[in-house]
């Protein structure tokens, strides 16, 4: 008689809950690269009126209520606290916080209930940035560990992403944090967000958390684009993207760092600054400083900046910031990539379907 096989039960199909979700920026991205979204939640009723549009599924409401067990099906975990707070142009009542935001997630590590104390902070956005902690902890205290998880956030997060970066160490994840440059990964526009990875360790093999490889040159002032590793694509320029079909400049209403004082000139042949709110407000002109028509950056093409979907259905008020708010898709795409240990063709093709270029110019550098 035969002795039965022993034989692993299928693994479960990837699905995602995006926490913070705005208007799809992560969703869209796994869209593309195919792994589905349970849903993702997000209180805004305007992003979620973009996110119904563009067909994506959504939770309208407050992450704070909710829990894994409501979505138990999902088991990866995504999430982009809303960062005003801790950004240069904000309050800065994130920054100020900061200390104390460290030392209330190494409570919620030890499992302390810490709600009061998030209740009481100057800004309750603030305490926000915990919220993907409390959800990773649930999970695994209800015994369904997420198998991945991705934050994003502005540079000033880093530290709470290294503080929650340790605890899910503790729990048995690999975990990897970093700031990543948006162009570095195909974005035309100079952003950065600090990421964190963490991959679920199993009894199968070594997982290794890691942030996602860079495809494209680092954009430096001054530098051409031909310059640099060969082995990279040259950042991409705004002119690459926008249908304007002379040469221009953008002029900064924001300022850099939030200053009004040091508005900054970003010119067709280069990626743009960062992509926020206020970027209706910027002017374009020509490189001789007269008006252009349009004089100022379009809804349609600040999401191109953002890399969404040249048809993405904004909708609802307040869009430039929602675009402004907004993770980059390719920079998700990526990100979710490395976390879910995609295969490069997986991530060629979603990257493809995203801008309708073809793989071969996504791995082939060019001018």
């Amino acid at each position: 008689m035969t002795a039965p096989t022993s034989q692993q039960p299928p693994a479960a199909p990837l699905q995602v809950v995006d926490l913070f979700a705005g208007p799809g920026g992560l969703d869209v991205a796994a869209r593309d690269l195919k792994v589905p979204v349970f849903t993702g939640i997000e209180w805004d009723a305007d992003a979620c009126k973009t996110r119904v549009a563009a067909k994506l599924p959504t939770t309208p409401g407050d992450v704070r209520h909710y829990k894994p067990a409501d979505f138990p099906t999902a088991n990866v975990l995504a999430g982009g606290p809303p960062c005003q707070t801790y950004t240069v142009a904000g309050g800065g009542a994130g920054r100020r916080a900061l200390e104390e935001v460290l030392s209330l997630a190494k409570r919620m590590a030890a499992r302390e209930d810490v709600t009061e104390h998030l209740e009481n902070l100057d800004d309750e956005r603030t305490g926000l940035v915990l919220e993907p902690l409390r959800w990773a902890l649930a999970a695994i205290d209800e015994g369904r560990p997420y198998k991945a998880i991705v934050l994003e956030q502005v540079p000033a997060v880093l530290p709470v992403w290294e503080v929650v970066g340790e605890a899910l160490d503790d729990e048995g994840y690999s975990v990897a944090y970093e700031v990543l440059h948006t162009e570095e990964y195909g974005v035309p526009q100079t952003r950065r967000r600090a990421i964190l990875i963490a991959r679920l360790r199993t009894g199968t093999g070594e997982v290794v958390a890691a942030m996602p490889k860079a495809t494209h040159r680092r954009y430096r002032k001054g530098v051409p684009r031909t310059e640099g590793d060969p082995n990279l694509l040259p950042w991409v320029r705004m002119g690459d993207v926008l249908d304007r079909q002379e040469p221009f400049v953008v002029v900064s209403n924001y300022g850099t760092g939030g200053d009004p004082k040091a508005r900054g000139l970003r010119t067709s042949a280069e990626p743009s600054a960062t992509v926020t709110g206020k970027i209706s407000r910027n002017r374009v002109v020509k490189p001789d400083g007269t008006e252009l028509s349009p004089s100022r950056i379009t809804i349609r093409e600040a999401g191109l900046l953002q890399t969404f979907p040249a048809d993405h259905p904004w909708s609802g008020n307040g869009i430039a910031q929602q675009i402004g708010n907004a993770i980059p898709p390719r920079l998700a795409a990526h990100v979710l990539a490395a976390a879910l240990d995609l295969t490069d063709d997986v991530l060629a093709g979603a990257i493809a379907a995203g801008d309708g270029s073809t793989t071969a110019e996504l791995i082939s550098p060019h001018p």
